[in-house]
């Protein structure tokens, strides 16, 4: 039997399944042994669900990813699973239900090989925060992954699963993906149910996945998009056929080029293959057109009041007394909510709920969370307007490939500077995805395309014709064959 299933994409494991080349319990235990043998170099798996796995693949699935396994973000809560958000807060927590996303897929006849790592309560860009330690990147294991979603990222990477659920509330899925030499797409605000989805920033929080081509990105947004009574703020927007939707042509298709993407301390090797990527955009069609977000200097300052904001008020809930971590012994009620918060929460989330509760403080709410929300309506009214003059916006992912572990740690806004230019993408609640573009000194950089609300389709479309003719998503890093 062939060794290889791991380099294959959904599509090529769906058609092995159908003909009977593998079974769903085969495929599962495939995966499984190389979680046991690969794990341990990343740590990019908090919590491996193998007899589950088991017993999901020996029974008969159905559905558009029947038999397929998939791994899940440590964000999404899963029945009769922990699910602990990589933090010391939620380390024995067992939801009694199913996230929205978690349902669908598992309704599709997908089978769940366990729960990724990531930031802890997804607060960070290099899965450094997590309360289980850092993930490494298959690239390089001296370097980070990017995050928040980082083990999700690892996971697929280093082909320890085919594909992984993410959550991107400033880049966390699209940055992580593009550190990793992988696919990954955030879409529309609203597209997928936040519901059993632990809440970082509710305006900003997106469930997305992580896969190695926009084919199967596809293929997982189709069977989980769509309206969720339990989730007031998804969309009813009817949704499309996805998978189907790749074979439009990007023949006449505008593809804005963003001025300022230029203008932020860009590596010079990245924005050369991210030129190369865009050639390969004209010789399939495409016309590309300069195209100006004036006030995109304005997103990260903007981000990280309103973030924060959310994330103390979010957080709030988390006070020893009705379930999470509970300090031993207090003296009174006031210890009972200090140590159990102090215990519980990491340092990047303590720095997180200080700011957001001072800029939501009286005397502070109107200099900054007010001018704050302002700001983001010009934002929005910037990319509307570039979505007056072109189809898609395109340009890097990050500024710079995955840097080392530790190396950002003690200078909080160089790292914040990460997701420069995903985190206005969420600010005007649209979708975007990264792919694959190419290597700088053997390490993956990636190729950002934004699209209008809704407009996953064509987004999806353009990638996969960009990938129809190039091979970089196809890579592997050589540890992990």
């Amino acid at each position: 039997m062939t060794s290889d299933w791991h380099t294959r994409d959904l599509g090529g494991l769906l058609e092995a399944l159908e003909r009977g080349a593998i079974t769903p319990a085969a495929l599962t235990e495939h995966f499984l042994e190389r979680i046991r043998a690969h794990d341990p170099a990343l740590n990019g798996f908090v919590t491996v669900t193998a007899e589950d796995a088991r017993r999901r693949a020996a029974r008969p699935r159905s559905g558009p990813l029947a038999g397929v396994p998939l791994a899940h973000k440590d964000i999404f809560c899963t029945a009769g699973v922990r699910t602990t958000c990589a933090s010391r807060m939620l380390a024995d927590f067992v939801p009694p239900y199913d996230a929205t996303v978690v349902r669908r897929l598992d309704e599709a006849g997908a089978v769940v090989l366990g729960k990724t790592n990531m930031d802890e309560f997804a607060m960070g860009s290099s899965n450094e925060t997590s309360a289980f330690g850092p993930v490494r990147n298959p690239w390089d294991p001296e370097r980070v992954p990017g995050g928040s979603s980082g083990g999700s990222a690892a996971a697929v990477a280093a082909g320890l699963a085919p594909a992984a659920t993410g959550t991107d509330t400033g880049g966390s899925v699209r940055q992580p993906a593009a550190f990793c030499g992988i696919s990954g797409l955030k879409p529309t605000y609203g597209r997928l149910s936040r519901y059993g989805m632990i809440a970082f920033a509710s305006s900003l929080d997106q469930a997305g996945f992580l896969a190695r081509s926009a084919e199967d990105l596809a293929r997982l947004l189709a069977v989980t998009a769509g309206a969720d009574p339990h989730d007031a703020t998804s969309s009813p927007e009817p949704v499309p056929d996805y998978p189907a939707a790749l074979a439009a042509s990007l023949h006449g298709r505008r593809v804005g080029v963003v001025k300022e993407f230029r203008e932020a301390g860009l590596d010079p090797r990245v924005a050369r293959l991210v030129d190369e990527a865009l050639a390969v955009f004209e010789k399939l069609g495409a016309r590309l057109v300069d195209v100006s977000l004036p006030r995109l200097g304005l997103a990260v300052p903007t981000y990280y009041i309103l973030a924060p904001a959310e994330c103390s008020s979010n957080l709030a809930r988390y006070d020893g007394v009705r379930y999470g971590h509970r300090a031993r012994e207090p003296r009174d009620l006031d210890e009972l909510y200090a140590r159990s918060r102090g215990e519980g929460f990491g340092p990047e989330v303590k720095r997180r709920i200080m700011i957001g509760t001072y800029v939501l403080s009286h005397g502070y709410y109107d200099a900054y969370y007010l001018k704050a929300e302002r700001a983001r309506a010009l934002l929005q009214q910037d990319f509307l307007r570039a979505f007056s003059e072109v189809d898609l916006l395109a340009g890097p992912t990050t500024p710079t490939v995955a840097f080392r572990i530790g190396e950002k740690n003690d200078d909080p806004l160089t790292m914040y500077l990460n997701d420069i230019y995903t985190n206005a993408v969420n600010l005007a609640g649209l979708p975007a995805l990264s792919v694959p573009c190419g290597f700088v000194d053997g390490l993956p950089a990636g190729l950002q395309l934004i699209a209008a609300p809704f407009a996953e389709a064509p987004l999806l479309a353009a990638a996969h014709r960009y990938q129809a003719v190039t091979d970089w998503h196809r890579a592997r890093p050589a540890r992990f064959p």
